[in-house]
């Protein structure tokens, strides 16, 4: 089966809106994990407006006893200040991401192109230099998936928000394509295939049903909405459930560890 990485971005970002704290990070990380959570994602922002450096390390703390089992996954842009977080904590997983500083989220796939290889294959290297493994966040295109194991990396994260925005138009076919061909050609090439952005309970079936060779699901933004109605666990657990369930059916070969 896939496994569910929980992104708590927006429980930061709801916490920094007080000083008092609240919603607690560091036990809502821990009701994750006792959901049957896989993991959990974060993405530290030069301008801080979720998840703070300080936190990486007090959920790295955390979550030592769980791991590696229990994953830590990293994203960032790859530059000086995220090279050396990595290096400190060594994450199982660290996902790369072509970010602007002042970007609202990340919508844009690495392309690949003569500018951007070389800042990618350094930090590529860097990555696995400090043990663990690198993945691209690339658009649903099957012709950038060579380039991503031209760079060294040991996998990718298709971008499913063009799927998700195509689901709730009522018009997913071509977008499910696109990100299933993106899937099979990675998985070809021998490279990890994880998927990310806007997926829910409706969405999700088909996308996971559609990619045999899935290793994960990095889900925060829907997931933390559903748990505003289902409550935190509940919310987990049923997003994992969505994951096993269609594994049961027989639509996964394997997971990552």
């Amino acid at each position: 089966m896939a496994r569910l990485s929980v992104n708590v971005n927006k429980i930061a970002l709801l916490r920094n809106t007080r000083r008092t704290g609240v919603p607690d990070l560091l036990r809502l990380a821990a009701l994750a994990h006792e959901a049957g959570a896989h993991g959990l994602t974060v993405h530290p922002r030069p301008d801080q407006r979720h998840i703070r450096g300080e936190d990486v390390y007090r959920m790295a703390e955390l979550m030592a006893p769980w791991r590696p089992d229990f994953e830590f996954n990293i994203e960032g842009y790859p530059d000086a200040r995220f090279l050396d977080l990595i290096a400190e904590i060594r994450p199982e997983q660290c996902t790369l991401v072509p970010d602007a500083p002042g970007v609202l989220t990340s919508d844009e796939g690495w392309r690949l192109d003569a500018a951007q290889r070389p800042i990618v294959r350094d930090a590529v290297a860097a990555l696995h230099g400090s043990g663990c493994r690198a993945i691209l966040f690339v658009d649903p295109d099957p012709e950038v998936v060579s380039r991503a194991q031209d760079s060294g990396a040991d996998g990718i994260e298709i971008y499913t928000g063009g799927y998700a925005a195509a689901c709730r138009e009522g018009r997913p076919e071509e977008m499910l394509h696109l990100c299933a061909a993106t899937a099979a050609e990675a998985a070809r090439l021998g490279l990890v295939v994880n998927v990310g952005h806007d997926l829910n309970l409706d969405n999700l079936p088909a996308l996971v049903s559609a990619m045999p060779t899935l290793s994960e699901a990095s889900i925060g933004h829907e997931l933390t909405a559903d748990a505003l109605i289902m409550g935190w666990s509940a919310a987990i657990d049923a997003y994992r459930d969505a994951l096993a369930l269609t594994g049961r059916r027989g639509s996964f070969g394997a997971s990552h560890g």
